[in-house]
């Protein structure tokens, strides 16, 4: 053993005793690969000013502001060494239906349109969030507190309002609950009527598949971190939160599936502007039967009454001929059911 050993060992029992002839790590004091204090404590303040970001959405900012950033992954060891993230658990797939959805191609192509479930305030009133988004885009269109939910009068305004200004999709995409669907021929609604006469192709989810709507139900779960955990303490101000979160996702959350760049980078208006009055009927070929449905949601067929649903009132379908006695039933484009005249009644077309 070499004298300069004996004198170290020496040093540290005068110094700590026993506990000091121990083992000790050789590891370096100081790490050439060490991330900088200044951009850990970087890394921190932005994560205290936006509790709900992750990693890949923190380095995505902090790129903005600096030449260089730490990796994804260790900005998940900072975040996980301060207690401020966790692995997420591992959520098991559900099964993809094979129902046959358009596919996003350009913004404006489809809508979603949906509910937020619904929630009370601190005082007690019940607020359920209209929300609208751009599929493509995943650009927010709309997120307000409605009240109540079942009537066209609640809703028809709040998408007025946002086809003014943004115009119009070329689909709506929603699930088969009220009001944007019925259980009626062709699950048509006083809502749904008005967008097929806007001329806005209806497309619905299967029900019990809110997969199939997946990025604007993914939306609905970061909306409910930041709004609505906890609630504020009345509507008004819960409107305010709604309104804060829009501005924020829209404009400066980065979105995983845009290459880390918030919607609004790839969203533009839609050329479809909203027409102040209903557009004309489109019409049907001369060889077709026309009736205009009575408020009851019948229509007069050789003096019988045949149903075809109250939300059709006041609209115009077509029947074309098919066999002798049989007629299909049309909504401008929309196709409702066969008319069995010997039966008296339209029935439903299974798809």
């Amino acid at each position: 053993m070499s004298r300069k050993t004996v004198y170290k060992w020496l040093e540290r029992f005068e110094r700590e005793g026993w506990k000091g002839l121990e083992d000790q790590s050789k590891a370096p004091e100081h790490h050439p690969n060490a991330v900088p204090e200044r951009i850990e404590r970087a890394v921190l303040e932005l994560k205290a000013r936006k509790p709900l970001w992750g990693a890949p959405k923190l380095r995505a900012k902090l790129l903005e502001k600096m030449e260089s950033c730490p990796a994804e992954s260790t900005l998940s060891q900072i975040l996980r060494r301060h207690g401020l993230s966790h692995r997420a658990k591992r959520r098991r797939r559900a099964t993809p239906s094979q129902q046959p959805l358009s596919h996003c191609r350009q913004c404006n192509q489809i809508w979603s349109a949906d509910f937020k479930g619904w929630f009370r305030t601190g005082d007690g009133r019940k607020c359920t969030p209209l929300t609208i988004s751009d599929g493509f885009s995943r650009y927010l269109l709309c997120c307000q507190s409605v009240e109540k939910t079942v009537e066209e009068l609640t809703v028809k305004p709040l998408f007025i309002k946002t086809f003014r200004e943004y115009g119009m999709p070329e689909v709506m995409r929603t699930d088969n609950g009220t009001p944007f669907a019925s259980t009626g021929l062709g699950g048509l609604s006083s809502l749904s009527v008005w967008w097929v006469r806007l001329g806005i192709k209806l497309e619905r989810i299967e029900p019990g598949c809110p997969q199939q709507n997946g990025r604007h139900e993914r939306m609905h779960r970061t909306l409910k971190e930041a709004t609505a955990k906890p609630p504020r303490a009345e509507l008004a101000a819960q409107q305010r939160a709604f309104d804060h979160f829009r501005q924020e996702y829209n404009s400066e959350r980065p979105h995983e599936a845009l290459d880390q760049r918030p919607p609004a980078s790839f969203y533009s208006p839609s050329l479809r502007p909203y027409p102040e009055r209903l557009p004309e009927s489109r019409g049907y070929p001369d060889d077709w039967q026309k009736r205009v449905v009575r408020k009851g949601g019948q229509i007069k067929w050789e003096g019988r009454d045949v149903s075809l649903g109250a939300a059709l009132w006041g609209q115009e379908v077509g029947l074309k001929p098919m066999a002798e006695g049989l007629w299909t039933v049309y909504f401008e484009t929309l196709e409702l059911g066969i008319f069995d005249e010997q039966l008296g009644r339209v029935e439903r077309i299974e798809r």
